[in-house]
């Protein structure tokens, strides 16, 4: 069977993107409970579909605000600290590439300026690209300018997995399935509903330390869901 245009053009950017990118991965486990547990009511109160990816996206805008080198790459210069024709730029925003299924294979529109919408924004807007991605009426400023990257297969069972870097950014999140697990809470076993959370990052822009710093952020964002309304 032979590939689709978009499956080959994906598939050549992200194996070059594997090749080139020094990628190291981490994970920590989030307590969505309160999350699960309000989602719905908000969908109703805000009259748009609130999704666990919106609260992602949210959350993702939020770290970044603390955590600014997550929208870092390595670009073409030259500074006086550094010769080898890279430099690092930051973005200006947080624009955050969602991966959606279609019948045509997988397209990734992008969320745009995220660090100045409420949730309610970033529901409305996912709702609309991920609307155009399956009717396959994507513009091309719809899949531009992304910054962080999100891939998210909760809906098909998948626990955990590790998604390679998009080639124009430096960093993707990747988001299990929602389980409940026992943990203790104040020296009781409760149980609670938990999601994996592991993010692939390139080490020749994020160092290790800041990107698990940025991942806690992430996991305290999401337990207190309140914060993201």
């Amino acid at each position: 069977m032979p590939l689709t245009r978009i499956q080959r053009l994906i598939g050549e950017r992200m194996l070059a993107s594997k090749r080139n990118k020094s990628s190291y991965y981490m994970e920590i486990k989030a307590d969505v409970t309160e999350l699960m547990a309000i989602r719905h009511n908000l969908t109703r109160a805000l009259g748009v579909k609130v999704t666990t990816g919106t609260f992602y996206i949210r959350a993702m805008a939020v770290a970044v605000k603390r955590f600014p080198l997550m929208v870092g790459r390595l670009v073409s210069g030259v500074s006086h600290n550094n010769g080898d024709g890279h430099i690092l730029q930051i973005a200006e925003n947080v624009n955050v590439g969602f991966a959606v299924n279609t019948p045509r294979g997988l397209v990734v529109p992008v969320v745009r300026y995220t660090e100045g919408l409420s949730l309610a924004e970033i529901a409305e807007e996912e709702k609309v690209l991920t609307d155009k991605a399956r009717s396959n009426k994507l513009a091309l400023e719809d899949i531009a300018d992304e910054t962080i990257a999100l891939s998210n297969l909760g809906a098909y069972d998948i626990d955990s997995f590790l998604a390679i870097i998009p080639p124009q950014v430096s960093a993707i999140l990747a988001a299990g399935k929602i389980v409940r697990a026992v943990v203790a809470q104040n020296g009781v076993p409760v149980v609670r509903r938990v999601v994996s959370l592991s993010l692939t990052a390139d080490q020749r822009v994020i160092p290790c330390d800041y990107a698990a710093r940025f991942l806690q952020c992430m996991a305290e964002e999401l337990n207190e869901p309140q914060r993201l309304i």
